[in-house]
């Protein structure tokens, strides 16, 4: 029962405007595992003889999320660390 509980509270806490969950990279991450996935299927597949044709459309496609969602996650976390130190600065001064 208390696996149940923390993963509904995961899945609230993900939807909710204040949150400590980085949605980004979540997304992110999902992505890159598509990838991932997507190139195992096709070296195995070519690996037993079989043509697999992974549309290059699609494949593109996740990996302009993934570079898009760390990309993002990565600009926020410098920028956050960025007004913290001003923030900091100010209460000094």
């Amino acid at each position: 029962m208390e696996k149940k509980t923390k993963k509904k509270s995961f899945l609230v806490r993900m939807f909710m405007d204040h949150n400590d969950i980085n949605e980004k990279s979540i997304v992110g991450f999902g992505s890159f595992l598509m990838m991932v996935i997507c190139l195992g299927v096709d070296i195995w597949t070519g690996f037993h003889g079989q043509k697999m044709p992974i549309n290059q459309f699609i494949y593109d496609g996740f990996l302009w999320i993934t570079l898009g969602s760390f990309g993002i996650a990565s600009v926020d976390k410098y920028f956050a660390g960025k007004n913290n130190n001003n923030n900091e600065e100010e209460v000094e001064g």
